[in-house]
């Protein structure tokens, strides 16, 4: 069987990922878990080291502080590619992705390169947001896909699994972005690079327990990286026009 590992980055998520990460290794014999924390004040890492000591399928990387989602995938995808797991899940700690989606996610992955749980492929499948955050969300998404040309209608989606040949397809260490940037970027790379990408309806249901770590500064950072995407994707057909190196 192919060897698969959800990552779930955190910060003070303590009460969830006691319960959310049982429950991912329940879906399957060959998912192992990893939790990267950036050293959550509230005894996070404490409850997975807890974990660790009943089971070998759950590994923990202790950031030294809050360094930022991005960075925390990158890290996840490091140790991924490092310790030879096939497919590479993103997952909230927070229940908003709902751990039985998560055979189906697998599944598709037969079929593509990428699979997006996608709250806006079938509709709108999001619970308990305020209309504004809603609106917000769905015409960021709108914006990023037309001008960055990737067909995808939830490009920042946080559920998604990645073959392992996408991302060594990708030099992670230019990878830089956080939040609603990094996935959009990711997406980008993915499809630029002529990977299959798939969207698979999800309903999204906000957070159970804790804080959202939504900000301006994580919005404002996805909207210029979508312009600067755009401009590489110009630069990149440029040279392929004109033969410059």
């Amino acid at each position: 069987m192919e060897r698969i590992l959800v990552i779930i980055p955190t910060y003070n998520e303590r009460d969830n990922i006691r319960d959310i990460v049982p429950i991912v290794l329940s879906k399957a014999d060959n998912i192992d878990v990893l939790v990267v924390d950036d050293n959550s004040p509230d005894g996070t890492q404490e409850e997975v080291r807890k974990l660790m000591e009943v089971t070998s399928r759950v590994n923990l990387i202790a950031r030294p502080g809050k360094m930022g989602l991005g960075t925390a995938y990158v890290e996840g995808f490091r140790f991924a590619l490092e310790n030879g797991y096939e497919l590479i899940i993103e997952m909230d700690a927070d229940f908003s992705h709902n751990p039985d989606d998560l055979p189906r996610l697998i599944e598709e992955s037969k079929k593509a390169d990428l699979v997006i749980g996608s709250r806006y492929v079938d509709g709108v499948s999001v619970v308990n947001w305020p209309l504004k955050r809603l609106l917000l969300s769905y015409f960021a998404n709108l914006y990023a896909r037309i001008v960055t040309g990737v067909p995808v209608r939830d490009l920042t989606a946080g559920f998604k699994c990645f073959h392992r040949r996408v991302l060594e397809s990708i030099d992670l260490s230019k990878i830089h972005s956080d939040g609603y940037a990094f996935q959009i970027e990711m997406n980008f790379y993915a499809h630029e690079n002529g990977f299959k990408i798939v969207e698979i309806p999800i309903i999204f249901i906000e957070r159970r327990l804790g804080v959202s770590k939504m900000s301006k500064r994580i919005i404002k950072e996805a909207f210029f990286l979508v312009l600067l995407l755009r401009l590489k994707k110009i630069r990149r057909f440029l040279k392929k026009l004109f033969g410059v190196k």
